[in-house]
This record gives C-alpha cells, structure tokens and sequence, in this order.
C-alpha cells in the first residue's frame, strides 16, 4: 500500500499515477480545493482525502511530497511508525528510474514539453512510461523506457542517475535556494556527471557550454559547431521546418506544426536524443509531427473571433518565448498578456526583465499574488510595484466582474501565463465572448 502525501502537486499526481500502473494499491491526501492534477488521479481509482493521521497505516509505503516538512500530522506520523517506509518524492523517484533505461530532461526551461516530447517520440519505438511536471504520469506494465522530468530544485535531481539526460538550458532561477548563478550552473554540471550513458546539451546556450561534462555527450542547437545543427531553418505561422546535420552530413528534413523558437529546440534535442538510441530521422519525423502537447504549455482555445492560450510560464525568458510564438502565430492580432506571478523572490530578483519583457505585449495585466506565495526573508513587494515598471499596464482580480472587464479588450489573443491556476481565470473571461 502506497500513500502519497500531498497528492494534487503535479510531480507528485504523476508518480502516484505510475505507482497505480504498476498495480500497486495507492491512496493520496492533500488540501480540499479542487486541482487539474487530481482527474487522472480519479480516473484510476486512486482515494483522495484531507489530511489526517489516520491515514497512515502500519506497513505502508509513504511518499512525502517535497513542500511538506514534519509539521503535517501525516508526515510527523510516518516517521514516528517504525514498520512504515517514508521517502520523499525525489527519493522515490530516483529508486524507481533504475529499473528502466531512463531518461531525464533537465533545463530551467522546457523540461515539461520536451519531456512530453520525447517520451511520446519513444513510445513509437519501445513500451514507454513518462513522469510530466504537467500531472500526467503513465507506466505500462511492460516499459523499456522511462522518461522523467528532472527539477534542479534544491539540487533534487541529484537522486537521479539516468542512463540518459537532456539539459535545455541553464538561466538563473530558484533564487530563494542557489545564491547565485555560479551555484546555480554547478548543480547542472555535477547531475551531467553522474548520468550513465550520454547526455545531450543545448549547444547555444553560454551556461551549459561552461560545463565541463565527462560523461558522452552531444551538443544541439542552430550555431556551426553543434554536433547536431538546425539549418536552412523556416518558421511560419503554421510550423517550422529544417534541414538536420549531423557531425556535418545531412541527417534529414524535418516539418513540424509548431511555432516559436523553444519548439524548434526541444525538437532539435529529441533528435539528439534520438540519434544516441540509432533512430532514423523517418521515424522521428512522422512520431514528432503527431506531438498533441502537454497540459498547460501554449494550449490554444478560440470563440467568437477571440483567442485564449494558457501556459505555465513564470520566468521572464519563458515569458519572452511566449510572447513571441504568439506574435508569429497571430501576426495580425493585438496580443494582450496576462500574468500571475508565483514567488515573491523570483519577481524581486527579476523585477526589470518581467517588466522588460511582458512589454513586448499591447496591452499587460497583471494579477496579485496568491494567498500562498512564499514570503521570503527581506522581501516586500506588491504586484503594483511591477506594474509601476510597465507603462500603461493593469492590476486586475480575478473575479467576474475583471473578467468582464478584460473580455471587452477584445477581440484580442489572450496570453495568459502562471505556474498557479490562472487558466480559471481564463475560463471566466471566455464566458464574456
């Protein structure tokens, strides 16, 4: 019997997801408001409840989600029962990828669609189960592969020892933990190093071209001196296509139906990863080009001469990628961001280059903080203080009446972004249209 502690958080939705594919009996606790990672979840037959020590049981397995510490009555509980074996869940995690040819894809950005990617890529070849940070999780009782999303939080991804990694790119995040970008970069190269097999890098990025890799590796990206290079690139508002050389010698022609720049790399690095398991470039083509997306990520919606997009991003890169995907999309189109922020040291720490980047957007609103946002030590901020930095920029609610009120800023494409739950948000403006 495994429990989970803390179930609705989207890595953790998704592992208890595999642990139930696996035919294990799982049950999971975790606050009372309704959370998207909770319907698969639902959908297994998986018990949800609140939390409370009667949960927990002699001879359970318990997995402890990271945000919970021994102040949660199940957690303090746990521990305190001799026959129960606790782990957290980058612990258990790191356990369960060893008995399958794993593949971790790390980055401070992309890890959750090229996880999506590849994992989808692979299941055209072998069995394949995957863990998304998206809350979908999946594990065939049969796989050959697994493909995991691997955050460098808190250096958690120094559990995993894959056989494989990606790494997207490396910029400055998580503040509250690394000091610095130096720290920062160091985590990455230690988890390159501790990978068995191989190990695909993002060429173009300054940051992981300063880590020193031993483990077998190849280099991705659009300059002359990748191992595997993008070339005689084309990006449309329908797709992208290019040429792919490897060391040098045509590879082969690759179409996709997607827009922006992040999708044309994390394609160019499935290949890479796929060039390291001797697929051929038919059998990536045709498996990436029937890529649907993950949850969460550049999701596209559309009513009445209006265009709603819902995606996670919550760093100011991210927020410029998005941008500008929705821009050679929708050319024509007046482009209104939206966007809730998730911690008050990210914001603090990148103050001028959200402002800096949300710009890039006719019209910005921007909405408070959650109730739950971390409070870091030495840091007082409000959204107005972000808002004073963009010229012309709103701070809305999100109630019915700021829904009514953004919806009659169309006909417009709404953009909105936040790794918390602002697609209600959206919801509630669609009604209007």
């Amino acid at each position: 019997m495994y429990h989970f502690i803390g179930i609705k958080g989207s890595g953790m939705a998704s592992l208890a997801e595999i642990v139930a594919d696996r035919g294990e009996t799982v049950s999971g606790s975790d606050i009372e408001k309704y959370i998207f990672t909770q319907k698969p979840l639902e959908e297994r037959g998986i018990k949800i409840t609140g939390f409370d020590e009667t949960n927990i049981q002699p001879g359970m397995t318990v997995i402890i989600g990271n945000a919970f510490g021994d102040d949660n009555v199940e957690v303090k509980k746990a521990k305190a029962l001799p026959s129960v074996t606790c782990y957290y869940y980058h612990e258990f995690l790191g356990k369960l990828l060893e008995e399958y040819v794993s593949i971790s894809v790390a980055g401070t950005h992309g890890k959750t669609t090229t996880t999506g990617l590849l994992s989808h890529v692979l299941e055209n070849v072998r069995p394949t189960g995957y863990l998304i940070g998206d809350g979908s999780g999946k594990m065939p009782r049969d796989s050959h592969y697994f493909v995991l999303e691997s955050c460098e939080y808190q250096r958690h991804f120094m559990a995993y020892h894959p056989d494989y990694a990606m790494i997207t790119n490396i910029e400055l995040d998580h503040v509250d933990y690394y000091p610095d970008l130096t720290s920062y970069r160091q985590a990455f190269e230690d988890f390159a190093n501790q990978v068995k097999k191989g190990v695909v890098l993002f060429g173009d990025d300054e940051n992981v071209m300063q880590l020193k890799v031993k483990t077998a590796h190849l280099y991705y990206g659009l300059n002359e001196y990748n191992d595997v290079r993008a070339q005689n690139v084309e990006e449309r508002e329908d797709g992208t296509s290019y040429d792919v050389y490897y060391k040098g010698a045509l590879f082969g022609h690759f179409d996709f139906p997607f827009v922006g720049k992040p999708l044309l790399w994390n394609t160019l690095g499935v290949i890479a990863i796929g060039i390291m398991e001797g697929l051929s470039a038919k059998l990536l083509q045709d498996a990436i080009a029937g890529f649907g997306g993950v949850k969460r990520r550049f999701i596209i919606e559309e009513k009445n001469g209006n265009v709603y997009i819902d995606d996670y991003a919550h760093h100011p890169t991210a927020i410029k990628y998005m941008i500008e995907a929705a821009r050679t999309k929708y050319p024509d189109r007046k482009i209104i961001a939206i966007f809730k922020p998730d911690r008050y040291s990210r914001i603090y720490y990148f103050m001028d280059r959200f402002a800096e980047e949300l710009k890039q957007a006719d019209e910005v609103f921007l909405c408070h903080f959650p109730q739950n946002a971390a409070h870091e030590e030495g840091i007082s901020i409000t959204i107005a203080d972000l808002a004073e930095k963009i010229e012309g920029s709103h701070i809305t609610l999100e109630d019915e009446a700021a829904a009514k009120e953004l919806a009659a800023h169309g006909p417009a494409v709404y953009l909105f972004m936040s790794s918390k739950d602002i697609y209600k948000f959206k919801n509630k403006v669609k009604e209007f249209h």
